[in-house]
């Protein structure tokens, strides 16, 4: 085997990694917009209704669509750090979607993406896990250089 077909089929696992995670940021991203977007959406009624509806202050729809898009950014950000708190945060936040879909008896076509995303989120933060918490607080070169020291 040649060095060129050992560097050919470890670029494609990374570039489908690097697809799914811009993908997920575009989901995300849209589902920020929609918090922010007056009226009905394609997704129904407006989210100021539905927040209402869910027993949530309408306003709270912006800090929610808030986090969705910093979490957005952060998935597709390079390094590994980024990622994990961008998966970690959604997971929080999906956990009180998940659970504000259950306790308001919601039907299943609108409470199925919910769950999905959260096991999702939760395995890319687990697959980008820091080695140590402090690693999360390093800059990119001490971190760097840490690891090469080992």
């Amino acid at each position: 085997m040649t060095a060129t077909s050992t560097t050919v089929t470890r670029v494609w696992p990374r570039r489908l990694l690097t697809l799914l995670y811009w993908f997920l940021a575009v989901e995300f991203v849209i589902g920020a917009v929609t918090k922010y977007w007056p009226g009905p959406t394609f997704f129904g009624p407006a989210y100021s209704v539905k927040f209402a509806d869910w027993g949530y202050p309408p306003y709270a729809r912006f800090a929610v669509g808030a986090i969705e898009l910093i979490c957005a950014i952060l998935l597709v950000l390079p390094d590994r750090r980024y990622k994990f708190l961008g998966a970690s945060t959604l997971v929080l936040v999906l956990t009180g979607a998940v659970t504000t879909h259950i306790v308001n008896h919601d039907p299943i076509y609108e409470s199925v993406s919910a769950p999905i995303h959260l096991m999702i989120m939760a395995i890319i933060a687990l697959a980008t896990w820091p080695a140590h918490w402090l690693d999360l607080f390093r800059s990119h070169a001490a971190f760097t250089a840490r690891r090469s020291y080992r």
